[in-house]
């Protein structure tokens, strides 16, 4: 079997997709709806653990929401067989761990979209987003991106 469009591209951006991590509790990976898939939310790899503007610089988080990207990306691999099924990317939740004085959320989730930008270019990569501050998120990740894709089922 040839490989796709998107893997090849990953390739081309040094991009190895891990293994789809496994929930953190009794929830789904992904459910797919009428060509939706939904992604649960997902964390950088290594689970680094601390806050945002306290534990972490801006550009440390972009790092950290750029692997959460790339956990997603896992996990519409294992679900979809091949990213090329992937129509749009349609729209990304951030939750990001900060101290209450941090104001660059927004920031440390263009990790995230950048990476959907540049794995599926401007027609399928841009998406709607929201970015929200949180006091604390499970096992203190410093960020945890949920997702929503149209997908070929």
């Amino acid at each position: 079997m040839s490989e796709g469009v998107i893997e090849n591209r990953l390739k081309q951006l040094g991009i190895v997709l891990p293994e789809a991590s496994e929930p953190a509790a009794k929830y789904a990976n992904f459910v797919i709806v009428n060509g939706l898939l939904f992604v649960s939310g997902k964390g950088p790899a290594g689970k680094p653990k601390g806050k945002l503007g306290k534990d972490f610089t801006t550009e440390e988080g972009y790092q950290f929401a750029r692997q959460a990207g790339i956990e997603v990306l896992a996990v519409l691999q294992s679900a979809l067989g091949t990213l090329d099924k992937v129509r749009r990317v349609v729209k990304v939740q951030g939750f990001v761990n900060a101290n209450p004085a941090f104001e660059e959320p927004h920031k440390v989730l263009n990790g995230f979209s950048d990476l959907m930008l540049e794995v599926f270019g401007d027609d399928k990569g841009f998406h709607a987003r929201s970015v929200l501050g949180a006091s604390s998120l499970r096992d203190n990740l410093p960020v945890v991106v949920d997702s929503i894709f149209q997908v070929e089922e």
